[in-house]
This record gives C-alpha cells, structure tokens and sequence, in this order.
C-alpha cells in the first residue's frame, strides 16, 4: 500500500510517500513545503494545498495518513496549525484518499517502540528502517513516521481481521 505522511505546519509542511508490502517498507520520495512567513495565512494555506495535490498527483498514494492536534499551550499557534491540517486533509479527500489521523504518541510508539521518544530517536528509526544514507530532516521524518505509522496499522488490523472473522473495526 502506497501511503503519503503529511506532517502539518503553517510554514513548513513535511511530506513522505512510503510503500509498505508486508514487512518491506520502501521509500518513494520526502521533502516539505516551506510556504515562508511572508505570503498572508490564506496564500499559505492555498500554497500547502496545490503543493500537496501536486505531489498526491505525482506519487498516486492510496491513502493518506496525517498527525493529529495535540494540545498546545499557545492557542493561536494551535489554530493555525488547524488550518493547515485542514488543508492538507482537504487536498487528499479532494483525490479521493482515505484520510488516516495518529497522535503524536501512536507515531512515536509505532515507529520506534516508545511514546515518549525524542525527534531525534525518531529520525535516526526512520533513517533505519528506509534505509536511508542519511537521517532526514525533522519535517520530512515526522511526516515518513505518520505513513509508517499507518502502513503498521493497517497491517496489524489486517492480521485481526483474518484470525478473527467476526471481528468488525
């Protein structure tokens, strides 16, 4: 399954495409758009949306996982970051993509065994489990971490599913 990652942010909006296919996980392409301060907030958001539709357009992802809000203690940093997951949201539903939502400790625990663990234990788990040359930037690896992530969930729920049949999710 070909996911796209999205990790959100009104200045700089991380990307990663992975493919999963049962154990295998192969990275297809990560990077961010970095929309700036300077635009107003509404040409950013339109610039995270066509940036998104244009790389959904390239990778044909089948589906699209994004970090969800966490708290935040500056309301007006929390609702900005609003806007741009609602874009991002948007540009994928506009595709016809599922839209998968995980907090940041679901991605954290999913991709390096541990909830609480730090960006950099986190770069360094996706720089290994891509086998990249280099541990990637902080954006493009939350947004790698949110498609594994997925990709590990997606089969977790598979193997229920098959040994339960009943089982309904």
């Amino acid at each position: 399954m070909k996911t796209l990652g999205v990790d959100p942010g009104s200045v700089v909006t991380g990307y990663g495409v992975v493919e999963g296919s049962g154990q295998k996980l192969l990275h297809l392409a990560s990077g961010y758009l970095k929309v700036g301060k300077e635009p107003s907030f509404p040409e950013r958001l339109g610039a995270i949306y066509h940036g998104l539709t244009k790389i959904i357009t390239e990778y044909r992802p089948e589906v699209m996982a994004i970090e969800s809000l966490f708290f935040s203690k500056n309301v007006k940093s929390a609702i900005l970051l609003g806007h741009a997951r609602g874009v991002a949201i948007l540009a994928g539903v506009n595709a016809g993509l599922d839209v998968y939502e995980y907090s940041p400790l679901e991605i954290k625990q999913s991709v390096v065994g541990y909830g609480r663990a730090d960006k950099r234990q986190v770069q360094e788990m996706i720089r290994m489990l891509l086998s990249l040359s280099e541990i990637p930037e902080s954006n493009m690896a939350d947004a790698l971490a949110v498609a594994i992530c997925h990709l590990n969930t997606a089969r977790s729920l598979s193997r229920i599913r098959k040994r339960e049949p009943g089982y309904l999710l």
